[in-house]
């Protein structure tokens, strides 16, 4: 299969829509220590229930959404964050306005200003509920395998995520999918540096911690090559 198909040229349907449209589980956030003042893009919005543009996120609002069994780790780890500075990763539910909960990875990278001072966090969520649309997920499933008998690198990549976040299989799918339009790269490429970034890494027993993994995936479309 040539590189054109990274380019979305010669994909059937279902794989052009999987890679080119809209990805609904996988969405943005800002996070700014001075003010603490959040921005959500569309997708954490409707995750949290919201229509878009209807509400101004805060970390009251933020922290109010966390299911109570994992409001003490969040806010636990939000304090860390503003006292080290650093990359994190949690995965906990929140319950949206409807009373729905939704299990999310969230992951998290430092956020810098023009001068190169940490002025806060930045990441993503992954919504991998289980129950969300069912009634898509045997077709996702079914593109998803077709996709990956001629992209190895995309499968490779994929797997990695699964293991290293627990998420499953369109959950990771979407996260590279996302990625790659969010850093306008091929997805391919993109997903091919994941795996070799993740192989990379030198250990001996256990694993790195995850914050080593969430650094290289949320930097790995800096050392693509052109």
């Amino acid at each position: 299969m040539s590189d054109e198909l990274a380019d979305f040229e010669g994909q059937s349907p279902v794989e052009h829509a999987l890679a080119g449209g809209e990805p609904q589980r996988v969405g943005w956030f800002r996070f700014y220590f001075a003010d603490e003042h959040w921005e959500w893009s569309p997708q954490v919005e409707r995750m949290h229930g919201y229509e878009v543009g209807t509400v101004h996120p805060t970390t009251d609002l933020v922290l109010s959404h966390k299911h109570p069994d994992d409001y003490g780790q969040v806010a636990a780890t939000l304090d860390e964050i503003r006292r080290t500075s650093g990359a994190f990763s949690t995965r906990h539910r929140i319950i949206d306005t409807r009373g729905e909960v939704h299990h999310v990875v969230v992951v998290g990278d430092q956020l810098f200003d023009d001068s190169g001072l940490v002025i806060g966090t930045h990441g993503f969520y992954v919504d991998v509920t289980p129950s969300i649309r069912e009634a898509h997920d045997e077709t996702v499933t079914e593109a998803v395998a077709e996709i990956a008998e001629a992209r190895s690198g995309i499968e490779q990549a994929k797997g990695m995520l699964m293991l290293i976040y627990r998420i499953n299989a369109e959950s990771a799918f979407e996260l590279l999918r996302w990625r790659s339009q969010e850093t306008n790269t091929k997805l391919r490429a993109l997903a091919e540096q994941i795996a070799t970034d993740f192989l990379g890494l030198s250990y001996e027993e256990e694993l790195p911690v995850r914050a080593v993994y969430d650094r290289l995936l949320l930097t790995a479309h800096l050392r693509v090559e052109s």
